[in-house]
């Protein structure tokens, strides 16, 4: 997400940097091109006032204005007041410090992901905190609603509230906590009916069950995609019932990101969680510094690895590294590595952690960084004999007419394909052959054909 609001911005820095000595004006032009910018990514006009005045009061400052470096102190600025604007450094965590059972009560529009993101908390309350957690479907508006909270349950291996037709979602929420007083629960998450709108016999329902339950949490869940309608839902459900924290959902999906810039400023309360996707695991906490590293294309190194220590198999890792290195990279190794970035998400999600690999991801265009060429590439080695993934030298023209066929995909792909896995094996004996001191010597050039870097770039010399 931010893909708009980041490039826009990394162009403001990039002309200021070119520039000795900034006068006033240069800050009155860079902070119109903000505010602009701001304003195209959905962020709410009040947030986009308050955040550019901020900017400005503090570039138009004797430090900056006489900065060695004038376009890096407003970058450094602009940091600092997004990381504020989100909600401050750290993330928020839930809050559990109330007597067992804890009630965490979700709230939002139909349709925002709120079931979803009930079962993906009690997944990660379960699994990171050591929780026993019930989850209870109080939304009697859809028949299948009920059923659908007890699937999730299952899947995530939780307990849900056995369904008692005809109960009214009070008497439901009731039940609830009297059962996680009775069987011991540390944790019951409450997930009330959405509408497809905001009225008044929703804000009404949700404000008896909390007088009921007294949640240490009202968790708002919002769809980050909906822009301003999720900034005015969050104001809606805060003025009526008071939330505590925000849930952002299909965060992955908005190129825009001006929902999450608005919510703290419109609301008061934390974003405390994001979602990106349907897979229970696919919840991460909201870093105020982080997000404003991936805005300001800085990246989010931390992010990166510890979502890499959280969803790679660490042993497996290790032991394709080292078949790498030895030279014996086989097909086999080539799909269980696919598997692994597979398991990290999108492409583009990676690069957007990546410092300076905003331009990157924009060169390449959304089809290159589509993961659907990894699956691909999957299918045709799954068509492929054990012999033919081990040896792919003997993979000859009949041989790949008949992948091809097995794997529903070209003639020109299986070519593709092994031409890729072909310059990966190149490149592999050659870091193995040069060695570390070999490499620190000869730089990036030893290992292109002809000492020839991709992209045109001039071969490194030798120091």
């Amino acid at each position: 997400m931010f893909d708009v609001l980041s490039g826009r911005l990394t162009g403001v820095f990039d002309r200021l940097r070119t520039r000795g000595v900034l006068s006033e004006a240069d800050v009155v032009e860079a902070m119109r091109e903000v505010r602009l910018a701001m304003l195209d990514a959905d962020v709410a006009l009040p947030v986009v006032k308050e955040f550019t005045a901020r900017v400005r009061a503090r570039a138009v400052g004797q430090e900056v204005l006489d900065s060695i470096s004038p376009g890096q102190a407003v970058a450094k600025i602009v940091n600092d007041v997004l990381i504020d604007q989100l909600g401050g450094a750290g993330a928020v965590p839930l809050n559990l410090n109330a007597a067992a059972p804890v009630p965490i009560l979700m709230v939002g529009l139909q349709g925002s992901g709120k079931t979803t993101t009930s079962g993906k908390i009690a997944l990660r309350l379960q699994g990171r905190e050591r929780r026993r957690v019930l989850l209870a479907s109080l939304d009697t508006q859809r028949p299948a609603a009920q059923l659908q909270l007890q699937q999730l349950a299952a899947q995530a291996r939780v307990a849900s509230l056995p369904i008692v037709p005809g109960q009214t979602p009070v008497e439901i929420a009731r039940r609830a906590m009297e059962t996680g007083r009775r069987e011991g629960y540390d944790v019951v998450i409450l997930d009330t009916a959405g509408r497809l709108s905001i009225d008044e016999a929703l804000m009404e329902e949700v404000r008896e069950i909390r007088a009921a339950t007294s949640p240490a949490e009202t968790l708002l869940v919002v769809d980050a995609m909906t822009g301003q309608d999720a900034v005015n839902t969050a104001r809606a459900f805060n003025e009526a019932v008071g939330v505590t924290g925000i849930v952002m959902t299909r965060m992955d999906g908005d190129a825009r990101g001006g929902a999450a810039l608005s919510m703290r400023h419109i609301t008061g309360a934390p974003i405390k969680l994001t979602g990106s996707g349907e897979k229970l695991d696919a919840l991460e906490d909201f870093h105020p510094e982080r997000v404003a590293g991936r805005i300001l294309g800085l990246g989010d190194l931390a992010g990166l690895v510890e979502k890499a220590s959280e969803t790679l198999d660490q042993e497996e890792t290790e032991k394709l590294a080292l078949k790498m290195m030895r030279g014996k990279f086989d097909l086999d190794d080539y799909a269980a590595q696919i598997r692994q970035i597979d398991k990290l998400g999108s492409i583009g999600g990676i690069l957007d952690m990546l410092p300076g690999m905003g331009k990157l991801k924009d060169q390449l265009g959304d089809k290159n960084l589509d993961t659907s060429i990894l699956k691909r590439h999957t299918a045709i080695i799954s068509s492929m004999t054990k012999a033919e993934r081990r040896t792919p030298e003997i993979i000859k023209a009949s041989r790949k007419k008949r992948i091809a066929a097995g794997s529903g995909s070209s003639v020109q792909e299986v070519n593709r394909l092994l031409k890729q896995f072909d310059d990966m094996s190149t490149m592999m004996k050659r870091i193995n052959k040069l060695g570390a001191k070999g490499l620190m010597r000869h730089g990036l050039s030893a290992l292109m054909p002809q000492g020839r870097p991709p992209g045109g770039m001039p071969p490194q010399r030798p120091h």
